[in-house]
């Protein structure tokens, strides 16, 4: 049961993140000017809140999930360098001679 889960991509890249706000803000924007309009028209604030309800609704479906649009920029990581065990090998910084401030 849980391998089904395992298989569900959950990662998005840098460029596909940028999208997903734009996404987010445009459609919560739009339907808070939408709303804002409606409900001044017919004089119910109670709709105002319903379309912008309805607005936040589609733009987490749209942008939570981690969608393949989201996923076309992958990027390309260093391999992991070998790690070397034994008392011998020092840290980069321990190599250094530390001097002293008089």
């Amino acid at each position: 049961m849980l391998s089904i889960f395992n298989s569900i991509p959950t990662h998005m890249d840098y460029k596909g993140q940028k999208l997903a706000e734009q996404i987010f803000q445009g459609i919560i924007l739009a339907s808070a000017v939408i709303g804002f309009a409606y409900g001044l028209i017919i004089e119910q604030f109670g709709w105002t809140v319903y379309i912008v309800l309805g607005g936040f609704a589609v733009s987490c479906l749209l942008t939570l999930p981690p969608w393949p649009m989201y996923r076309q920029n992958p990027l390309s990581w260093l391999p992991a360098l070998p790690e070397i065990t034994g008392e011998t090998q020092q840290k980069p910084q321990e190599n250094l001679k530390k001097k002293k401030h008089k």
